[in-house]
């Protein structure tokens, strides 16, 4: 039986590349039969990423079935998983992420889930000496993973590991590591032909805080002024999209890499009052800025209190 590898739904960049790398390494390493698949579209950073290192785009897959086999890698939140997934056989979890628990396995299984920046750093070291193997399409996978989820080392999440790698593979590749991200980051910003809707669920996770359900929409760019034009219409849109996911409330951060701060979108009460207790600031219009915040994972979600 063939395994299949995918990563969260709303597929960033990390999710799309390191199914792609996972798969090639249970393929050609390991000699077991793998292929990589997605739980959505890639965003326009990902996309950008897959034609640059000549990558075929995975397949798009919108459930499991019970007993096929499965690894899980960048998330183990099962909120971020098809329906089903634990009616599935997860053989393995390769993830950066805190432990959210609530997935099942039909029995025991590797885990490996490393305080670092990008799953694909975890998944370099895993690899040890066979990373030598690697293509250069899986070898440019690795590098614009990192380069992606580190914000080119300005995120806090970035290790000194995460940066080494990162180096390693740029020079083993004959890259610019500045080059590649430049022209990620400017993928990544090219969000006009988008819908409201479109962009708040593009890179957005679950999460209940308090007894409150949010959906915690990241939006990084070296443009936010592009998205922050459509502020209005994107508060208009939040309340289908809280109605349609199941959620109280959509929370929109758009994160501007260049100056490293993140501007937040407060279209009601609820959400002024949600800035205010977790950031410590006052919020006096529809937007807040939040200096110095960059990663969803290490300084928004352990903050937020409703």
């Amino acid at each position: 039986m063939t395994t299949k590898v995918f990563g969260h739904k709303a597929p960033d960049t990390d999710s799309t590349g390191s199914p792609i790398i996972w798969a090639w390494y249970l393929n050609e390493v390991k000699g077991v039969p793998a292929t990589p698949v997605l739980l959505g579209e890639p965003n326009t950073e990902a996309a950008f990423v897959l034609k640059h290192w000549d990558l075929a785009k995975p397949e798009i897959i919108s459930g499991v079935e019970a007993g096929e086999k499965v690894v899980i890698v960048d998330t183990n939140n099962p909120a971020e998983l098809p329906e089903g997934i634990n009616k599935a056989d997860i053989t393995a979890i390769i993830d950066h992420h805190k432990l959210v628990g609530g997935l099942e396995t039909k029995g025991p299984i590797d885990i490996t889930i490393r305080p670092l920046a990008c799953t694909a750093t975890i998944m370099y070291d895993l690899m040890g000496e066979d990373v030598k193997k690697a293509p250069r399409g899986i070898k440019g996978a690795m590098l614009s993973c990192i380069l992606s989820d580190t914000l080119e080392f300005r995120s806090p999440t970035t290790t000194a590991h995460d940066k080494a790698v990162c180096e390693a593979l740029a020079a083993d590749l004959g890259v610019s590591i500045n080059e590649l991200a430049s022209a990620m980051f400017e993928a990544k910003s090219d969000v006009s032909e988008f819908s409201d809707a479109a962009l708040l669920r593009m890179d957005s996770k679950e999460y209940n805080v308090d007894g409150t359900e949010l959906r915690v929409s990241v939006l990084e760019t070296t443009a936010p002024k592009l998205i922050l034009d459509r502020k209005a219409s994107l508060m208009a849109s939040m309340v289908d999209v809280a109605k349609e996911d199941g959620a109280d409330q959509v929370l929109l951060f758009v994160v501007d890499i260049l100056n490293e701060e993140a501007t937040l979108l407060v279209p009601n009460d609820l959400v002024k009052k949600i800035a205010e207790a977790s950031f410590g600031c006052t919020v006096e219009g529809d937007t807040v800025v939040l200096p110095g915040v960059m990663s969803r994972k290490k300084q928004i979600i352990p903050a937020l209190k409703v």
